[in-house]
This record gives C-alpha cells, sequence and structure tokens, in this order.
C-alpha cells in the first residue's frame, strides 16, 4: 500500500537538510547529527531539541582559503529557533534562527578569539521540490568570513515511506574574505526516514560529501 503524500511530506520535512540546510532540529526530544565535508569547507555539529521549536548543540568548523594559505578552526556552541512555520496540504515553509558562539583559531594569527555566528535560514519544501536560503555571520576580532548559500532541487519521484528517494541539489554558495569565487555543486540526495546522504563535484572539481541522521 502506498503511503499517503501528507504523510510522507511530514517524514520528508523532519529528515530535510541545513548547516549546515531546510531543518536544522529534529522533532521534541530528538537528536540530529549533521556533516558537511569538502577541501575548503568542514563542518559537524550535533543538537538536542529541547522543545518542538528549540535545540541546542555543539559544532566543530573547518574554513580554508582557495589559495590553501590561511585556515580557521571553529568550535562553538549552537542554538536553533524555528521562528515561524506555514503548513498547506501538500507543502512546508520556514524561518530559522541560527546561532552559534566559541572561539576560532587560525595559522596567520596567535592565541584563539572569541567568534559569534547569528544568521538565518528561509526554506519551502514539497515532497517533490525544495529550495532555501541561508545567511550566516562569522565574526571575530578582525575576522569576517560571512557565508551565504542558496539551494534547490527535485525529487526524481515519489517513493513508499520504506524506500529510498533520490534527489538532485544545485547548491551555490559563498564565503567572504577566504574565497573570491561562488563555489557551485550539483550533489545527489538520497533520503531513507530519518537520514540522508549527498554526494557531488563543484566547479572547482571538488568532491563534497555531506549527511544527516535523526535519532
Amino acid at each position: 500500500m502506498r503511503f499517503k503524500p501528507s504523510h510522507w511530506l511530514a517524514v520528508l520535512l523532519v529528515t530535510a537538510s541545513c548547516a549546515a540546510q531546510a531543518g536544522p532540529m529534529g522533532f521534541k526530544d530528538s537528536w540530529m547529527a549533521m556533516g558537511d565535508f569538502g577541501p575548503n569547507w568542514r563542518e559537524a555539529w550535533v543538537n538536542y531539541a529541547v522543545t518542538p521549536r528549540d535545540a541546542v548543540g555543539v559544532g566543530a568548523l573547518y574554513m580554508r582559503s582557495d589559495d590553501k594559505t590561511r585556515r580557521r578552526d571553529v568550535a562553538e556552541l549552537t542554538y536553533t529557533r524555528l521562528l515561524q512555520r506555514w503548513n498547506s496540504k501538500d507543502s512546508q515553509a520556514n524561518v530559522w534562527f541560527l546561532a552559534g558562539a566559541g572561539s576560532v583559531e587560525g595559522n596567520d594569527f596567535s592565541g584563539a578569539r572569541t567568534l559569534l555566528s547569528p544568521g538565518i535560514q528561509l526554506d519551502y519544501e514539497t515532497t517533490r521540490f525544495y529550495v532555501a536560503a541561508t545567511a550566516r555571520l562569522y565574526r571575530a576580532s578582525g575576522l569576517n568570513h560571512d557565508y551565504g548559500s542558496v539551494r534547490a532541487g527535485f525529487s526524481f519521484y515519489e517513493v513508499d515511506y520504506e524506500e529510498t528517494q533520490p534527489w538532485l541539489i544545485v547548491e551555490a554558495r559563498r564565503m567572504n574574505d577566504l574565497s573570491d569565487k561562488t563555489e557551485i555543486t550539483p550533489m545527489l540526495r538520497l533520503i531513507n526516514k530519518g537520514y540522508f546522504v549527498e554526494a557531488g563535484i563543484n566547479n572547482s572539481r571538488q568532491f563534497r560529501f555531506n549527511f544527516m541522521h535523526i535519532f
């Protein structure tokens, strides 16, 4: 028997991406782990949904300049807040507040500096279409590595609840100061219940791998 689209949508909206990504937190009392890995950007974090709208966690981030001469290592505490949600029969839209506070180290300055990383994410999705935009500030004394991304994608076909659904996702993102170009990456995404994986090659011919798991 085929799972009802409205039920599948509810599962899909919980398991959609982030960070980092749609839905940067799971349902109340759930844990979410997520990673984004490439040569110049590597991020991993885990959070816990203390309410249906609030999650707290920890994260680590590595950033590197295009010429490979400068790097940043960030460790932070994170907070996620669902500011607004609009539901319809076959779609959902969200506004998220993202925040981080921690320290950053680099190979071109000594010691650690306090870093703050507030941001916002907007997303809209159905069982077949997905679009999201994220803006995040990464600020410390003498540092500005603000980050922005847009994502869009579609599923190839609908599936039963127990089956894996393939998606094509294209992301464009940019990182201030460490990069002077926009990274564009088409990725194949596979979603199944409480997890997804993504893999692709960006316009600099670099491999990228992402994952998310809710438990």
